[in-house]
């Protein structure tokens, strides 16, 4: 649980400013509130502003997500805790370019208020502000109830959706649909196999033992929703598939975009045996991989592991996925 930090308190700060020094051609830091970052270019007039955010310690998410063809603005929280109102209203006044802003974030408590708070002050200011919750993670509640299931990594094609509807300047209503449609039509399942340790207390979020494993895990620490004993490989991703699919059913002539995901500590090297298997699986069924994603998205610290997202395309969202971006950690011709 050793980190390269100076002072706790400090760190998110740290982290904005040095980002912000690292990609001044891509963002900057607004001086009404430093917890505020959005594009070094100015915005584009009438083009819908895509706002997303959350709390610190997902990286590259959010922030690494700011740039053309994705997001515009990215208000920033505590490690893993919210962003207040403030910082949201400062980003949305900045990106706002005539056409409305959308807000997109993972479907946590603290995200909703806060970000349901700011749009309420943007819109006494004449901005007109529309939400789109992720809802991905398959984990946390049951189908019938999927309007209280988590956002985790799953968010990163939904943003990438949205963020392309509005670079190709679809008005603000059009933006809302893209990225709804996106969101109901991904699902996401994860699985730890170590924990993070927030820099605040230096401590494990949970416990595993050397044989066990997290099942169905979120992206702020928290344990999954049940423990196993430790599987190889295939034998996860296959479990991580199954999920997915249970949830939301693929035939053969579908096609899909895939993204496997790292946590934090996870190599390469097994992120690509997991694609490997989760590949092999659809193509049994007959389901077109129309493009794959393979890294870290969104993270939890250092936690070990990695989840599996499926978004199943029609060509609408086959043309949003394969939209150009240029952002600083993610880049796509």
């Amino acid at each position: 649980m050793k980190k390269l930090i100076n002072d706790p308190v400090a760190i998110v700060d740290e982290m904005i400013e040095g980002y912000t020094a690292a990609y001044s051609g891509y963002v900057r830091q607004l001086e009404q509130n430093r917890r505020s970052v959005v594009r070094a270019q100015p915005p584009r007039p009438g083009k819908v502003g895509v706002v997303i955010g959350g709390g610190s310690g997902h990286e590259p998410a959010f922030m690494g997500l700011i740039g053309q063809g994705f997001a515009d603005g990215v208000p920033v929280g505590n490690v893993f805790a919210s962003p207040p109102p403030d910082p949201i209203v400062e980003v949305t006044k900045a990106v706002d370019a005539g056409a409305g802003v959308l807000y997109m974030y993972g479907n946590y408590a603290g995200d909703c208020m806060n970000f349901d708070m700011a749009a309420e002050l943007a819109g006494m200011e004449g901005i007109r502000v529309e939400t789109v919750r992720v809802t991905d993670d398959v984990a946390s509640a049951p189908q019938d109830r999927a309007e209280r299931r988590r956002g985790i990594a799953g968010g990163f094609l939904v943003f990438k959706a949205a963020g392309a509807a509005a670079d190709l300047g679809l008005p603000l209503e059009e933006v809302v649909r893209v990225a709804t449609k996106a969101n109901d039509q991904t699902r996401t399942m994860g699985v730890a196999l170590s924990p993070c340790s927030v820099p605040q207390t230096g401590k494990p979020s949970f416990e595993l033992a050397e044989d066990e494993m997290e099942i169905g895990l979120g992206i702020h620490g928290e344990p999954g929703v049940e423990k196993g004993r430790l599987k190889s490989a295939d034998e996860v991703t296959d479990l991580l598939v199954t999920r997915i699919l249970e949830d939301m059913p693929l035939a053969a002539g579908d096609r899909a975009a895939v993204l496997v995901n790292g946590l934090g500590s996870t190599s390469y090297m097994e992120l690509f045996v997991v694609y490997r298997r989760a590949a092999s699986r659809l193509e049994e069924l007959g389901v077109q991989i129309s493009r794959s994603f393979v890294g870290e998205f969104v993270t939890s610290l250092e936690m070990g592991g990695c989840s599996i997202s499926v978004m199943k395309l029609d060509d609408e969202l086959q043309t949003m996925v394969d939209h150009p971006a240029d952002t600083p950690m993610y880049v796509q011709k």
